[in-house]
């Protein structure tokens, strides 16, 4: 569904990535690994259209998507979920959610107020907060948020990056659970998350990146794999 050849982009004169291929096929869960700074997140806005490849190529459904503007991936059926979740001030829950809608415009006000509907369902805690000020959750209610506001325009594949940073134990629990539904459900997913040992038991297949390079790729259910990682990431 969605793959990346030979990946490279820069930011200025620093090379960030250095030639990352990998691959996302409908249904599944990838997970993206690594220390901090070696270019996951660059990844992650590579294939959502906000940093445009310097080289390679990212391609949905086989046609080539790099450098392709945000808004036209976005209504491709991306959906991005930022690392600083991006929840605007001054709008309340359910005016954040409803900035969804135009992800996918064109949609019925009926079609509209079912997909709000099914999001209230599926994140409980933000219809009971619908009118309070986005700004004002807790960072965990934030994140669902954000999850959610991608989630009304029907995405056909999420970039979810690092959903469970600087969250207590518990609404990390929360979270996972989130997107343990989402997978049921058949929603692919690239997770960037530093939570390893959590995002382990999660996701199908992993990658590894170190320098803007893939250096290991394996099967999350595989314990040799899983070991492997582990060791990757200590080092």
């Amino acid at each position: 569904m969605l793959e990346l050849l030979d990946v490279h982009g820069h930011y200025g004169l620093s090379h960030v990535l250095q030639g990352v291929s990998l691959r996302v096929n409908a249904g599944e869960v990838v997970g993206l690994f690594g220390r901090n700074g070696v270019g996951k997140t660059t990844v992650m806005k590579t294939i959502a259209g906000w940093v445009a490849p310097s080289r390679g190529t990212v391609q949905l459904d086989g046609q080539a998507i790099g450098g392709v503007p945000p808004e036209r991936i976005c209504r491709r059926g991306i959906g991005f979920v930022p690392e600083d979740r991006r929840i605007f001030p001054g709008l309340t829950v359910q005016e954040n959610l409803m900035l969804g809608f135009m992800q996918q415009p064109g949609r019925s006000r009926a079609e509209d107020r079912r997909r709000l509907d099914d999001i209230y369902t599926r994140f409980p805690r933000l219809g009971e907060r619908r009118g309070q000020m986005g700004t004002t959750l807790s960072g965990g209610e934030q994140q669902m948020l954000a999850i959610a506001r991608v989630l009304v325009g029907a995405p056909r594949l999420l970039l979810i990056d690092e959903p469970t940073e600087g969250l207590a134990p518990k609404i990390v629990d929360e979270i996972f659970r989130l997107m343990e539904g989402l997978r049921r459900d058949g929603i692919p997913i690239l997770l960037v998350e530093q939570n390893m040992h959590r995002a382990i038991g999660f996701v199908q297949r992993f990658y590894v990146l170190e320098r803007g390079a893939v250096v290991l790729e394996g099967d999350g259910g595989n314990s040799a794999h899983r070991e492997a990682l582990a060791r990757q990431l200590a080092v």
